[in-house]
């Protein structure tokens, strides 16, 4: 059987750094996540295939994916017959647009469908989270929460939806400032981080109180507050990967420069707000209808900006 999935990456506002678990990829910290439209990743599962195979946007994936994939494959069935896996991103890959996000909630829900098991929601969650902790919140469309859990192992750390989609009319600028793979991946620079920087334990014990934050202010629909919580929440994650030995440091120049428009479009009476993720790569916070100013004002800096409504869930297709 074959089955199509399509998902949508999520950015998370509070963020998601450290693991308390590596091998069941259980985060040391909660988060919130909104689910972003105009991107998306298409992924096709054949169950029962000749034999196990993995491709990438078109090309046959390196060995490292290839075994990643086999290994949330090997948990949605244990006793599971060869897969054939075609997976397409329409947005940049590995380089802190949270392309694992769409990609491994895309993969579980395919695969699920294609060997016919019946699995909650809930459940599909936890299994993306095997593959890309932050996968677990984009089975859902809109605000997601990622909460800790407390079993051992990890059946209860999965997404909560906190707002649909339609909740807010809040829209994600995204300033692409560079398209590449990043030289350092999530995994190992949280492990890093984990082990040598000053503030990790700080980040740890004061994590759940941002999220709560966050939390409130999107019920709310309080701009200033998501936003301001949202900024310290970046700042302070890359606070962590600057003190980390060696230092990660994945800002470029116009990754700066996007950051001072922002500030500038404040100073401007402009509610805009920014976040990044592990990578170079700005993404503002603002009112629809804010959004042409603010990528008018990333324009000035980057080529390619893109404006990303609130996305929904997961799809599926299953064809016999």
């Amino acid at each position: 059987m074959m089955a199509t999935a399509v998902a949508h990456p999520n950015i998370a506002l509070v963020k998601y750094w450290g693991k308390r678990d590596t091998a069941l990829n259980l985060p040391a910290v909660p988060s919130l996540s909104l689910t972003l439209d105009g991107f998306s990743t298409t992924t096709t599962v054949t169950w029962d295939a000749p034999r196990d195979t993995v491709v990438f946007n078109g090309v046959r994936a390196d060995e490292e994916t290839t075994r990643k994939v086999a290994a949330v494959l090997d948990l949605v069935a244990p006793n599971r017959p060869p897969v054939g896996v075609v997976s397409d991103n329409d947005f940049p890959s590995a380089a802190g647009l949270a392309s694992s996000s769409s990609g491994f909630s895309a993969l579980v829900v395919a695969a699920a469908a294609a060997a016919g098991r019946s699995l909650s929601i809930e459940q599909l969650s936890v299994l993306a989270r095997r593959g890309s902790g932050s996968a677990c919140r984009s089975l859902w469309g809109g605000f997601v929460e990622w909460t800790l859990g407390e079993r051992a192992d990890g059946t209860d750390s999965h997404g909560v939806p906190v707002a649909p989609v339609d909740h807010w009319d809040v829209v994600m600028v995204v300033a692409i400032v560079s398209g590449k793979k990043k030289a350092v991946g999530s995994t190992s620079g949280m492990e890093a981080s984990r082990a040598t920087s000053p503030y990790y334990d700080a980040w740890v014990r004061t994590a759940p109180g941002r999220v709560d934050v966050g939390r409130s202010a999107v019920l709310a629909r309080d701009l200033q507050a998501l936003g301001e919580v949202m900024e310290a929440s970046t700042f302070e994650m890359h606070a962590l990967m600057h003190t980390t030995r060696p230092p990660i440091i994945y800002w470029q120049p116009a990754t700066v420069a996007c950051l001072h428009a922002v500030r500038r479009l404040r100073d401007e009476g402009i509610g805009a707000y920014a976040t990044m993720d592990a990578g170079p790569n700005v993404k503002v916070l603002c009112l629809r209808s804010d959004a042409a100013a603010v990528a008018r004002a990333l324009r000035e800096h980057v080529e390619d900006v893109r404006i990303a409504k609130p996305g929904g869930g997961v799809s599926v297709r299953i064809e016999p």
